[in-house]
């Protein structure tokens, strides 16, 4: 076998644009893609609509590289080592990665291709920039995201230019290696996941078509149309950023090259958030388990697993809240409105641990990961380092009329309400008789009564955080 060849391992980089990695493999000869199928590590970091995704981004990824993907199963270091013997392989490169047991296992995984005489190399495609290059004056991390996105992004003039598809790429797979992709087990045996086929398009195309979509009707309006869940001022890229179909070089580099605006700084500084969010992650490697301020560790939680599964199910009896919950188990996306509202409800309102609310965002988000969904449940519950205070405790009924004033969008995810008058679509409980009757409801029955008293739920959680701080 020639002894040029590279193994490229894929990771959470599963496209040819803008792949560091892959490009320097192809600049060395012929080049053997690797994916290697963790299932304990998967499970722990991809959910069950996140391993839909990955499914089909992996039959993307190995269609594009002519189905020379070689899909394997099981150690990393024992895999590489035994490729590296068939082939004669003597270099490895992949892009890094950041969360905390993806590090300490790269580490181990290095170490011991090195001392086999394997080289490795690896490269950033995830960030714009990774967390050790942007630290405060003092060397430290920052922990308040203004400074952090002012003095590492927004005063910084880089273009972040992606790079194209290897101009020679050749890639091969030795015969009778590649498991079948289905072997993976990747597709949920329960049929809920076979919803997001009409709506989502997993795969590096799909992501650029998004991208393309979004530059030319979402953005404009962006900066204030982002909030309002019934507008499409959405990208909807999340999923692909998650698995790394489309880089956020990409993304920034698309941006830049449009005149400047107030939408187009707004969806840059969502781009930082996801930024601070792994850098967060990466000096806090804690953070899944314990809150950024540990004074939250002896906060007074709740144990109330009925309400945490009508939360789940959408039956809270607050219509937005409820829209939101059914929003995420039928799309696998939730606006992100709805997921600081929904996030509010749970753990100021039902006073249920954030880790319950991560938890099932984890498994229902396509977009999930251990960076953003560990700091946005943080952030909600007012122990992130840069949080919602806690006593900030989003009023769904309010949130409702400010931000879907027709209802669209709650009729949408809510269609027991749907004949409901505007005045009490939002307040179904204060509806008279003969208008409930005209539309068809019946309190407790069509649609769940309230399960929890907003004001009295807001001055428990108050008084839970006074004790905190005495």
């Amino acid at each position: 076998m020639d002894e040029t060849c590279t193994i490229c391992w894929f990771r959470n980089d599963l496209r040819l644009q803008d792949n560091p990695a892959l490009t320097a493999a192809a600049a060395e000869g012929r080049v053997l893609p690797l994916y290697i199928h963790q299932h304990e590590q998967l499970a722990r970091a991809t959910g069950a609509a996140g391993r839909w995704w990955l499914h089909h981004a992996l039959s993307n990824l190995n269609d594009a590289l002519g189905r020379n993907l070689l899909i394997s199963s099981g150690d990393p270091e024992a895999i590489i080592l035994r490729l590296a013997r068939l082939t004669g392989a003597r270099s490895v490169v992949c892009n890094r990665v950041y969360d905390p047991e993806g590090v300490e296992q790269d580490k181990r995984i290095f170490e011991k291709l090195s001392n086999n005489g394997i080289s490795v190399r690896t490269f950033n495609a995830s960030l714009l920039q990774e967390p050790w290059l942007v630290l405060k004056p003092d060397g430290t991390p920052y922990r308040i995201f203004t400074p952090f996105y002012r003095n590492g992004y927004a005063r910084r003039k880089q273009s972040y230019t992606p790079l194209p598809v290897p101009p020679r790429l050749q890639t091969f797979s030795p015969e009778h290696e590649s498991l079948p992709l289905e072997r993976l087990g990747l597709l949920p045996d329960h049929p809920w996941h076979r919803k997001f086929t009409p709506i989502w398009q997993p795969g590096e195309e799909g992501a650029h078509k998004r991208l393309k979509e979004f530059v030319q009707h979402g953005l404009p309006g962006y900066s204030k149309g982002r909030d309002f869940p019934a507008e499409p001022h959405v990208s909807r890229l999340s999923p692909s950023l998650r698995f790394g179909e489309i880089s956020p070089r990409q993304i920034w580099h698309a941006l830049k090259n449009l005149p400047e605006s107030e939408d187009r700084e707004r969806f840059l500084t969502e781009i930082g958030w996801r930024e601070f969010a792994y850098s967060l992650l990466f000096y806090n490697p804690s953070m899944p388990e314990r809150p950024l301020q540990h004074k939250y560790s002896a906060f007074a939680w709740n144990d109330d697993m009925h309400a945490l599964k009508l939360w789940q199910q959408g039956r809270t009896g607050y219509p937005l809240v409820d829209a939101g919950m059914r929003e995420l188990w039928q799309t696998g996306y939730m606006h992100n409105r709805l997921r600081m509202i929904t996030g509010s409800f749970l753990v100021k309102n039902l006073r249920i641990h954030w880790k319950h609310g991560r938890d099932w965002f984890h498994d229902c988000l396509l977009d999930a990961d251990a960076a953003n969904n560990n700091a946005g449940w943080q952030w909600v519950a007012g122990c992130g380092t840069d949080a919602a205070p806690y006593f900030r405790i989003f009023n769904p009924v309010t949130q409702a009329k400010r931000f879907d004033p027709a209802g669209t969008y709650t009729r949408r995810y809510i269609p027991e309400l749907s004949r409901l008058p505007d005045r009490y679509l939002f307040e179904p409980w204060k509806a008279p008789p003969d208008i409930l009757r005209d539309a068809g409801i019946t309190p407790g029955v069509t649609y769940p009564e309230p399960i929890v008293d907003l004001q009295a739920s807001r001055q428990a959680a108050l008084q839970a955080l006074k004790q905190l701080e005495d």
